[in-house]
């Protein structure tokens, strides 16, 4: 499901047009990316928690050269499953 389907499917669930289901989409996601730019997390009930996780900085190899190279220390977006999800996937 991509972008579009997701707008799609929004808008027949909430009885919408595709435009308001796109803008409440937009503005959800960007509430999500807002506050994890804050460092904060963000759960929702029954489906999970998006959080954002630290990568301490690290020697690697180059897979091609397989010469050593530092690689620095990073924050990157994750998203821990609730419960409800997890048992939804898994039957």
């Amino acid at each position: 499901m991509n972008k579009s389907d997701l707008v799609e499917h929004i808008a027949q669930e909430a009885g919408t047009d595709k435009a308001a289901a796109g803008r409440a989409l937009d503005a959800a996601l960007k509430g999500i990316s807002d506050a994890l730019s804050k460092g904060e997390s963000v759960a929702l009930a029954g489906f999970g928690t998006f959080e954002t996780r630290e990568r301490a900085a690290r020697t690697g190899r180059n897979p091609q050269t397989g010469e050593s190279m530092d690689i620095a220390a990073s924050t990157s977006a994750g998203f821990k499953p609730a419960s409800a999800l997890k048992k939804l996937l898994n039957g």
